[in-house]
């Protein structure tokens, strides 16, 4: 496997980041199973793996500590905080008081005395960024956490946050994760642009687009959710967005058809071709899926095949807004004035 420099801090990561979100009861629950996959992610390569404070309520965090026994200095370790864990207040947030507390859970979990990244999982809109970004440097200088990092913030976000770091001298943001996907691609238009400008590593989630992109789902499918089954915005095919989702991952299985591959294999391997993105995170949740995704770190895509997807969804365009991980606090109508 070919090795990345993560931004600008001289660690090497695979093109593959192992998210950890479907081990524990929110995916599989089987505790020993979900080591084993940890473990075949790591003999297979992969020296980068994912996980927060929030997944499982804190049992992802947990599997990952103790599948890393023996083995933790030789992979990169990156957490996340700030989505409440209970309905206490504070318990959350970019706060100072949540910051400091929470490090000390999730090291307690993933049984470390040290995480390489630590990511705020979303950008408050009710915390100076200045407040999250003191905290965290405090982190830095007592030796617990290596490199700080940014997830689902715009790009005026990550300006701010570099200017802050820059005016305050306080330890920047190496890294952000944005979502991407052939079927999410608005990060092309100024996100990506502004990482690489300030020298960023990107960490690209659901790249894979929730499903959508591993021929499960197909038009007529058996199988296929319906609104009945999956509620949510992203997975009701009744919508014209959706619906334009579901032609254009048709067109998609001809061409990895035509070009012998399988879907997966051109969704991961289209991810990781961008020039601005460090690692693709996939989030297997048992062994066979982890078997289906690991080939893509060794497919090269040609020009041929980069224009037909190009064809099939424009550089910059999401096809549907609730795929989406930007706005939320700017487009309530309070924001709105209404």
């Amino acid at each position: 496997m070919d090795y990345r420099l993560l931004g600008r801090t001289g660690v090497s990561v695979s093109p593959l980041c192992l998210g950890t979100m479907m081990f524990g009861p929110w995916g599989n629950d089987d505790r020993a199973d979900a080591i084993r996959v940890i473990h075949h992610a790591l003999d297979a390569g992969i020296n980068f793996v994912d996980t927060a404070d929030v997944y499982s309520g804190g049992v992802s965090e947990e599997i990952v500590g103790e599948a890393l026994h023996g083995r933790r200095d030789d992979v990169v370790l990156a957490t996340k905080f700030f989505m409440p864990t209970d309905d206490q207040p504070n318990h959350g947030g970019g706060s100072r008081k949540w910051i400091i507390q929470e490090v000390e859970n999730s090291l307690r979990r993933l049984k470390t005395d040290y995480i390489d990244l630590y990511q705020v999982h979303r950008p408050s809109p009710t915390t100076d960024v200045e407040e999250s970004l003191g905290a965290l440097t405090d982190l830095v200088h007592q030796g617990k956490i290596r490199y700080i990092g940014s997830s689902s913030y715009s790009a005026s976000q990550i300006v701010e946050a570099q200017w802050a770091s820059r005016e305050r001298n306080l330890a920047r943001f190496v890294t952000e994760q944005p979502p991407y996907s052939i079927l999410v691609r608005g990060i092309e238009e100024d996100i990506l642009p502004t990482a690489q400008r300030y020298g960023m590593g990107t960490l690209v989630y659901s790249p894979l687009s929730g499903g959508w992109l591993t021929g499960r789902w197909r038009k007529d499918a058996p199988g296929t959710p319906t609104s009945a089954a999956r509620p949510s915005a992203r997975f009701d095919m009744s919508t014209p967005a959706n619906q334009r989702k579901l032609d254009v991952v048709e067109g998609l299985a001809l061409l990895a058809e035509q070009s012998g591959m399988t879907m997966i294999d051109l969704a991961l391997a289209w991810a990781i071709n961008h020039p601005g993105v460090t690692s693709a995170i996939i989030g297997p949740r048992t062994m066979e899926q982890l078997d289906s995704q690991l080939p893509s770190a060794e497919v090269a895509l040609n020009t041929e095949i980069l224009d037909r997807i190009d064809e099939l969804v424009a550089p910059g365009v999401t096809l549907n807004a609730d795929d989406n991980s930007y706005g939320a606090a700017e487009l309530t109508p309070e924001a709105r004035r209404r």
